[in-house]
């Protein structure tokens, strides 16, 4: 469990909010919604040498995990103000979280309440807190919120590398912004990679458990009652079911760590522009290879100025991993730790030059 007291060092005013589609009032709490879900029993029916697996179906197997979590997982409500030029306007969001220490610490997404002007934790009972302090990691989409609270029921958390493919899994949260509720599915695939233009997040867990905006930021909970990841609608594809991605907890636990610690997460940060190389950018620019991240800029003041690479420069190994895109680049460079040095292997024109880095420069 985590009791470290949070030092404010973010203004409110900077934390805004991405789901928007579900923005509505605060959620009545009134019930708390359980799945019709499923458990087998299994009998064997015998005839002459053949055994036969009859599987009778009962309902209800989940209640009594939702019952003992309830009062652990909370909804979020935010508030952004915009301007222009017919005035100014309020917008509203949604999402979920779950405590994470009795003394107030809640977890959710950076996206829940990146940028709010306002941020309310809201409990199963309808009691409502307004967020002290909030702090974020935008690269993991993890973020912190202290509440002026004691004696919550905190959450018991699991092993992420315990999960099994075919495992039962739980999703509960502010689903829609209508309140809590909760759906079940299975583990469908573990240390999931999802890639964007910048980046790729990795030792994902994917589910077949429905999860829709306003789930983000709340628990994904094994039949033991334990998190055992982050859910994140943000990550599910639009139009597609059955697949919904959640952060695994032991993935996550590091970063919320040092935003407790630290308010912040230091990151690795070449301090380099960069694009993608392909063939037809290769062919253009003259470049001896057709993969890699062609660097486009270098900050005078950073790391890679102090390495002496340029702007033309190519960049194909880190670590001696290779790294045939920007995203995979970000991905192994955020998994350094910032007080370890990293190789850097790069064309220069056609030499092929590596160079020993220091981080925390």
């Amino acid at each position: 469990m985590v009791s470290k007291t949070i030092k404010q060092v973010l203004p409110l005013s900077l934390i805004v909010p991405v789901i928007a589609t579900a923005g509505c009032g605060l959620p009545s709490f009134s019930e708390f919604s359980t799945p019709a879900t499923t458990t087998a029993t299994v009998t064997q029916t015998v005839t002459k040498d053949v055994v036969k697996n009859t599987t009778i179906v009962t309902r209800n197997d989940f209640s009594e995990i939702i019952k003992d979590t309830k009062a652990s997982v909370v909804a979020i409500t935010t508030e952004s103000s915009y301007f222009s030029i017919f005035g100014t306007y309020t917008q509203q969001g949604a999402g979920s979280g779950f405590v994470l220490d009795k003394d107030g610490i809640i977890v959710t997404n950076n996206h829940v309440v990146e940028g709010a002007s306002s941020v309310n934790v809201i409990f199963e009972d309808g009691t409502t807190y307004k967020a002290q302090a909030i702090y974020s990691d935008e690269y993991s989409d993890i973020a912190v919120i202290k509440i002026d609270a004691t004696d919550l029921a905190a959450v018991t958390l699991g092993d992420s590398e315990d999960v099994s493919v075919g495992n039962w899994a739980l999703v509960v949260g502010n689903s829609l912004g209508l309140g809590i509720s909760a759906t079940e599915g299975i583990i469908s695939a573990k240390d999931v990679t999802l890639s964007s233009s910048d980046k790729s997040v990795s030792n994902l867990i994917q589910t077949s458990a429905a999860i829709n905006p306003g789930n983000s930021g709340g628990p994904l909970f094994n039949t033991n009652g334990e998190v055992i990841g982050i859910t994140s609608s943000k990550m599910s594809a639009v139009g597609v079911e059955g697949m919904g991605y959640a952060i695994s907890i032991n993935e996550a636990m590091p970063i919320i760590e040092q935003l407790i610690t630290n308010g912040k997460v230091d990151r690795p940060d070449l301090g380099i522009g960069m694009y993608t190389v392909t063939s037809s950018i290769a062919m253009r620019y003259q470049l001896p290879v057709s993969y890699g991240v062609l660097v486009t800029s270098v900050d005078a003041n950073s790391i890679a100025a102090a390495a002496g690479i340029k702007a033309g420069d190519v960049i194909v190994k880190i670590n001696n991993i290779d790294v045939r895109t920007t995203s995979e680049l970000n991905t192994v460079l955020q998994k350094q730790d910032m007080t370890n040095s990293i190789s850097i292997s790069y064309y220069h024109g056609k030499n092929l030059n590596n160079v020993e880095v220091v981080l925390n420069k």
